[in-house]
């Protein structure tokens, strides 16, 4: 019997929830699977078999029986395949490979002096060069590549402006899909942060929540209802420049008192260089004297926190998500800014909606954008089980 166009396109979402099922809920039987998406057994076993000559399932032996013959178990192959996340940030490029199921397998982090497009570019291409040589043994090899930039990106890749790296339109997509193949995303680094979160870090158990990115600048990825919202790319753009304080520093926007001049890493570091003029200090320096009992340094933290709190309340009252997370660089902070914003988020958010908001610093701290930009390729392969990715 010849099978129609639509009779295929029903097996593949077929075969995907299938796929999606085992993932989820593994181990599990065939009549697991029938039982949890109403699918009759035969066509379960069928949809199973291929999955499993695809090497994207394999069988572990038997389970418990519950009266009959003891079902054999499946479980998702997460070593069928790889995938490298890369996070453009300004001092550097942090990069992971991981296996299906997100698993770091190795990271690299190269330093960045110099972000022109070409030496960017350059710098990717040897870091997913490197990641890729002696990889486990797998039949997919590297399935497919995401990236994490600061800045805009529109919905079919394009840089279309990253400030803090000096990029303008920059199709950097095209640079690579030539060496790379096709099934390369590129995404806005705080989207990318918040759906690393989403999958594995802080906001596993969320499903409407807000990522702020906060390094040299802020920025924000929302999740509603589970996912990634699309909608928020030029949110994400603003949100480190909204105001909250009308006499505060000259923002590189033009106007004054951004919430980026007083809560980033950026305005932690400036208040540094005048509180220790003669000396060059970074975020790990400050951290490590702070909790030596400095007290320039937990005053400089806990007005960095306080001023993190302002725009937070802002968000709390506006949005009132269920979770926000603080990811990226300030992250490593972590306990040295929760009193004082803790704090100000108390004084002024409003009761109702600050009882229903959480805020978390990021558990996957600074690799929160690398790991999500790694998931995009990977839900990509998995959307599609009959997709032949080249090893």
């Amino acid at each position: 019997m010849k099978i129609t166009g639509d009779q295929q396109l029903i097996k593949k979402m077929n075969k995907t929830i299938v796929l999606d099922t085992i993932r989820q809920r593994q181990p599990l039987s065939r009549a697991d699977i029938s039982a949890a998406i109403g699918l009759n057994k035969a066509t379960v076993s069928s949809l199973v078999a291929e999955l499993i000559d695809s090497h994207l399932v394999t069988e572990i032996g038997p389970g418990e029986s519950s009266g009959g013959r003891k079902p054999t178990l499946l479980l998702f192959n997460k070593q069928a395949g790889f995938a490298i996340g890369i996070d453009i940030r300004v001092s550097d490029l942090l990069a992971v490979l991981v296996d299906l199921e997100g698993n770091v397998i190795r990271e690299k982090s190269v330093p960045l002096d110099d972000f022109t497009p070409d030496n960017v570019i350059d710098q990717i291409r040897k870091t997913i060069r490197q990641l890729s040589r002696k990889l486990p043994e797998s039949p997919y090899g590297i399935v497919g590549i995401g990236i994490g930039v600061p800045g805009l990106v529109d919905e079919k890749s394009h840089v279309v402006s990253a400030p803090n790296l000096g990029w303008n339109q920059i199709d950097l997509l095209d640079f690579l899909t030539s060496e790379f193949g096709s099934n390369i995303h590129i995404d806005n680094e705080a989207n990318a942060g918040a759906i690393g979160e989403k999958l594995f870090g802080a906001g596993i158990d969320s499903q409407n929540l807000i990522y702020l990115s906060i390094g040299i600048g802020i920025g924000a990825g929302i999740i509603v209802g589970g996912e990634l919202y699309r909608g928020a790319s030029n949110f994400s753009g603003e949100v480190g420049h909204m105001t909250i304080a009308e006499d505060g520093p000259l923002c590189r926007c033009g106007n004054r008192g951004c919430w980026e001049t007083l809560a980033s890493e950026k305005a932690l570091l400036d208040q540094a260089a005048q509180a220790w003029p003669e000396s060059s200090v970074e975020l790990e320096d400050i951290l490590e004297v702070a909790r030596s009992g400095n007290s320039t340094a937990i005053e400089l933290l806990n007005r960095i926190g306080s001023q993190l709190g302002v725009g937070l309340a802002n968000l709390v009252n506006i949005l009132n998500p269920e979770l926000i997370v603080i990811g990226n660089r300030l992250s490593i902070a972590g306990g040295l800014l929760q009193d004082s914003m803790l704090r100000t988020i108390e004084e002024r958010s409003l009761s109702y909606h600050r009882n229903k908001t959480h805020v978390d610093f990021a558990k996957l701290g600074i690799r929160s954008t690398a790991l999500g930009a790694a998931s995009l390729p990977i839900t990509s392969f998995l959307a599609d089980p009959d997709i032949s990715v080249e090893s």
